[in-house]
């Protein structure tokens, strides 16, 4: 079982920034993605921006490209995403994503609130 924790949502005004970070437990795979989705009140759960051990290149959903940031820290088995500029629509619950193949591990969830 691999343990994710979440971390830096909250409030923010619109156009500022904040920092998610995830951290997860030692975990044994090698083969894995990691990454963030979200979940807005009355929508499904969606992927803001993953990345995957295998060397493909980082996933970022349209809304989030230019201006999320996804970074793995794999020595401190970290994964943040820096969000900027950020926006009313993106108020969601933030949820950190651990998948080797066949399986997902899910954080508890982290609000962000975005205030115009």
């Amino acid at each position: 079982q691999v343990q994710l924790v979440e971390s830096g949502g909250g409030p923010v005004p619109e156009g500022g920034s904040l920092l998610l970070s995830c951290r997860h437990s030692e975990d044994g795979y090698i083969t894995y993605t990691i990454g963030w989705y979200r979940q807005s009140p009355g929508k499904g759960r969606e992927p803001v921006a993953t990345i995957s051990t295998r060397g493909t290149p980082i996933y970022y959903a349209d809304f989030a490209r230019g201006r999320f940031t996804l970074l793995r820290m794999p020595g401190d088995r970290m994964v943040n995403l820096q969000m900027n500029n950020l926006r009313p629509e993106d108020t969601a619950v933030y949820y950190c994503n651990f998948n080797p193949p066949g399986i997902d591990f899910w954080g508890q969830g982290i609000q962000v609130t975005v205030t115009s």
